[in-house]
């Protein structure tokens, strides 16, 4: 767009010209706009320089406008009311949006919140586009740059003040395997699970993830030789599970969707302890004037509320079932 033009106009003379066409008299103009009638009478003839017509006659009816002036007029009042608009805060309505949010999470979150989110956007804001992204590294940077409007990750040890946070929480870590995996009989200690496969899931960020573990934890992973499948598709690694002897250390939440993690069971890890995996939801200031992005991002954490309320006790319930049963 070429603005050099545009930047030698007073918009403000745009203005009184709408004015004028209105009131098609000067002194009713000039009282609208709060200046004298020889301000307006100024005015009025550099309009008639900017664009090289009269504009307006004198006749006893009063002014009449000139063909030129009448075909200015609709496009003067488009003009002006899409600028208005430009500079005034809209009431936001999801129910009509039409744009795009861009949402960075693993598909360990993934699973377990999408269904039930995008089930109330689709009610909510059914032509709001969600881009979910999964392998992002540097998602700060992204953030900041505005290729993403959200992410929900691991929980870093600090955000810059550019960034705003909700802290959503943290989860067990869990040992997934088939359920009539031989880990499943008798205790679990890092001997016997170096016995078997691993599989290795893709994390953005891997550090800091590792920082919420153990060390002994992150050696023994890092470490494990007796053969590993390194994959990110979550999907993919739980129908690997259920055919053979690899094991997954997981987010143990993900059992909250049953029917992708059917026949799969949850086992404690080998550690002193309950490892909990605390994650948070960031966007960048940019955003936090958005009426879109703050209504999205209540949605996201009430629905992780709910999830959290509701799904819970049957979560837990599984992975003390698989637990119980390993100490048989």
């Amino acid at each position: 767009m070429d603005t050099r033009e545009l930047a030698k106009i007073d918009l403000n003379l745009l203005i009184s010209l709408q004015v004028l066409l209105e009131e098609k008299n000067v002194s009713r103009a000039a009282e609208r706009l709060f200046i004298t009638q020889p301000a307006m009478s100024k005015t009025l003839s550099r309009l008639r320089l900017l664009f090289d017509d009269p504009l307006f006659t004198r006749s006893s009816h009063g002014m009449q406008p000139t063909p030129k002036v009448k075909d200015l007029a609709g496009n003067l009042e488009e003009i002006l009311g899409g600028i208005t608009q430009l500079v005034t805060s809209a009431s936001f309505d999801p129910g009509t949006f039409t744009g795009e949010i861009t949402l960075a999470m693993s598909e360990n979150i993934g699973v377990a919140l999408l269904p039930r989110l995008i089930q109330k956007l689709q009610t909510q804001a059914p032509q709001l586009s969600i881009r979910v992204v999964s392998r992002v590294q540097d998602q700060m940077e992204e953030l900041a740059l505005g290729k993403l409007d959200f992410a929900i990750h691991v929980q870093q040890t600090h955000y810059d003040k550019g960034f705003r946070v909700h802290h959503l929480g943290g989860g067990p870590l869990a040992i997934l395997t088939r359920q009539d995996h031989p880990l499943t009989r008798g205790e679990i200690d890092w001997q016997r699970l170096l016995e078997f496969p691993l599989i290795r899931q893709y994390v953005p960020d891997r550090e800091h993830l590792e920082r919420q573990l153990s060390s002994d934890m992150v050696t023994n992973i890092r470490d494990h030789v007796q053969g590993s499948l390194e994959i990110a598709h979550l999907l993919t690694a739980l129908e690997v599970l259920r055919h053979t002897d690899y094991w997954m250390l997981a987010p143990a939440y993900i059992l909250q969707n049953e029917e992708a993690t059917r026949d799969i069971t949850a086992l404690p890890t080998p550690a002193e302890g309950v490892f909990n995996i605390n994650y948070a939801l960031v966007a960048h200031n940019r955003t936090a004037r958005s009426p879109l992005h703050n209504w999205l991002w209540e949605e996201i954490t009430c629905t992780i509320r709910e999830l959290r309320t509701q799904q819970s006790r049957k979560m837990h319930q599984r992975v003390a079932a698989g637990i119980a049963k390993s100490n048989i």
